[in-house]
């Protein structure tokens, strides 16, 4: 969101209800902070929709403020003209429903699930009646949401699919290897090991099990596996000690410093059970890192599978992916092949090209509005 509104604020007047800012030049646009509410995510969530509601409804009746466009990121309001999906709900819930079965957990747990069923059927909800919502345009992060979106709303008109981007001042091959040395110093890793990177949290939806067995069947090669995010490790750390890769596995606290990871690592795996589009393996790519994703990752779209990366067709073939690994491992040309073309996939996907597909969708959006002045700046979001 960031790096769209600082693209479109100079071309229109943009106007963001938020809790808080970050990043952003308060001097391109105009920010209405939004009181945030304590508590558990279900009654800050419930809040925030109400209160950014009311805040625009008095802009508009005792502020004279007039929005051609209102631009939500995901289900924040009901008068959105452009919702920006980056994930689906109703799917989200579909595939997490043994997880959130109250008999499958011990009852220290029960609150936990509770609060994310209640909030997962509202969500469900808001999505059926805001997606479904005649005249409103829908921009979908992959093809893959754009089907979930007609799978569960029944709606295949007026939507959109805007890839993600990747800042690449910041993540760039030159980047990576200017920090290798050092970044591989700093976390103690050895020359000869393929260090293998998996970055977020929901481990079980990055398809971690998946990884940590192929890593088992690979034991006996000079392989470190690097898995960078907040979740729990109790599920896996006996699974860990049992397949006796304690010592090829380590887990890393998030940092601001991101880069040093992909600057430590020799390829990136993330066999995922489901990702609208995960950035991580397209942060790789942008480093020039060979990355092993699955079909069920928005982001393989993307990716051509054998010449810049590899896509797993399904995350639980164990056999594909300890395979890929395999090959990563014995082909340093294969390695450096995959990451240069990864590279020049990612050069594809900036935020410029992000932005100005979303200013054409805008101002197609715009014109089909009667009334509204087309002058230059006189459109608001």
């Amino acid at each position: 969101m960031v790096e769209q509104v600082e693209r479109l604020a100079g071309d229109y007047e943009v106007h963001v209800y938020s809790n808080w800012v970050e990043d952003v030049d308060l001097r391109s646009i105009v920010w209405h902070r939004v009181p945030a509410l304590p508590g558990p995510h279900l009654f800050g969530y419930c809040w925030w929709f109400l209160a950014n509601h009311m805040l625009r409804w008095w802009d508009r009746q005792f502020r004279g403020l007039r929005f051609d466009i209102t631009y939500s990121p995901g289900i924040n309001c009901l008068d959105a003209n452009i919702v920006a999906v980056h994930i689906v709900f109703a799917e989200f819930e579909r595939l997490a429903r043994e997880e959130l079965r109250l008999k499958n957990a011990p009852l220290r747990c029960w609150p936990r699930l509770i609060h994310r069923k209640i909030y997962y059927r509202l969500v469900v909800a808001l999505e059926g009646r805001v997606y479904t919502k005649p005249g409103l345009t829908i921009v979908c992060v992959a093809s893959q949401v754009a089907r979930e979106i007609s799978l569960h709303c029944q709606r295949e008109r007026d939507v959109y699919v805007i890839y993600n981007a990747v800042d690449h001042r910041v993540f760039n091959p030159h980047a990576r290897l200017a920090r290798r040395e050092a970044a591989r110093r700093e976390l103690g890793l050895l020359d000869e090991e393929l260090v293998l990177l998996l970055v977020g949290n929901d481990w079980k939806k990055k398809g971690l099990h998946w990884l940590l067995k192929a890593v088992a069947d690979l034991r006996h090669l000079a392989l470190k596996v690097l898995i960078v995010g907040r979740d729990d490790r109790g599920p896996y750390e006996p699974v860990i000690r049992e397949m006796e890769i304690d010592q090829q596995v380590r887990f890393l606290e998030p940092s601001s410093d991101i880069l040093k990871f992909y600057a430590a690592s020799d390829a990136y795996v993330g066999p995922s059970l489901h990702d609208s589009f995960a950035f991580p393996p397209l942060e790789a790519m942008a480093c020039g890192l060979p990355v092993i994703t699955s079909s069920r990752n928005g982001g393989a779209e993307i990716i051509s599978h054998g010449t810049d990366g590899f896509v797993l067709a399904d995350p639980a073939d164990i056999s594909q992916l300890t395979r890929l690994i395999k090959c990563l491992y014995d082909d340093q040309d294969l390695r450096k092949r995959l990451g240069e073309n990864a590279a020049k996939t990612a050069r594809q996907y900036t935020w410029d090209r992000n932005a100005q597909q979303l200013h054409t969708i805008i101002e197609e959006v715009l014109g089909a509005r009667p009334g509204v002045d087309r002058s230059p700046r006189s459109a608001r979001c």
